[in-house]
């Protein structure tokens, strides 16, 4: 930990101002200096993507069997997926519909 600073991204500004739209400064989260205990990390890696939808509880609910809406493709009958290795995205049929 160090003694508190003038942050050196925002100069002491907190952020920045665009038209009525204030945006905190990401480096000290707008208050305009960094050290003590609000001593900036180095950021977490960020994960590869988005856990699939179908993982997501709210798409498990009984509304969508109920509506005779498949809860993978949302009646589309086809599902995508992008490859992020070489940038294409792929477009199958749905195996939840299929069955």
């Amino acid at each position: 930990m160090t003694d508190p600073i003038t942050c050196p991204e925002c100069h002491g500004d907190k952020g920045d101002q665009l038209g009525p739209l204030f945006l905190a400064c990401r480096f000290c989260q707008g208050r305009g200096w960094v050290g003590g205990e609000h001593e900036p990390a180095q950021e977490p890696t960020p994960p590869d993507g988005p856990p699939p939808v179908w993982e997501d509880r709210r798409w498990g609910s009984t509304v969508w069997a109920a509506a005779g809406v498949c809860s993978r493709c949302l009646g589309a009958k086809k599902v995508s997926s992008v490859d992020r290795s070489t940038g294409t995205m792929l477009m199958v049929t749905c195996d939840a519909c299929v069955q």
